[in-house]
């Protein structure tokens, strides 16, 4: 099994569910994105740019999905929020699989792919 995979078996629900549901969405509309397991989380690259990654921040009870240029997208996706004061990332947190707008999702996840494409590297701040 992928550290991945085990990573995903070793929430709890309704953590689990919402993260393997996302995955699927992003799988799904971004077939070449690949899926890897760096420190310790899943991220989701296009090339060796790091697009979104998906945690579990200690002492919280969501999933924050987290999109590396997420600064660069929050005016057109204003659901992307500054969460700890972040210079660049901007995220989801997901409570539940109904906090997710999948159609709006999907959006933004093409939005974030055309953005990274565009950009000369990932982590520009």
């Amino acid at each position: 099994m992928k550290p991945v995979d085990v990573y995903f078996l070793e929430q709890q629900e309704p953590l689990q569910s919402i993260m393997l549901y996302v995955r699927q969405v992003i799988l799904k509309t971004l077939p070449n994105i690949q899926e890897r397991y760096s420190y310790k989380i899943p991220f989701y690259n296009m090339g060796k740019k790091p697009m979104i990654y998906l945690n579990v921040l200690k002492g919280t009870d969501f999933v924050d999905v987290a999109f590396v240029q997420g600064i660069l997208l929050e005016n057109d996706f204003p659901e992307l929020q500054d969460y700890n004061n972040r210079k660049q990332v901007r995220s989801i947190q997901l409570k539940s699989i109904e906090d997710l707008d999948e159609l709006r999702f999907v959006k933004l996840l093409q939005a974030a792919a055309k953005q990274l494409e565009q950009s000369k590297k990932a982590w520009f701040i």
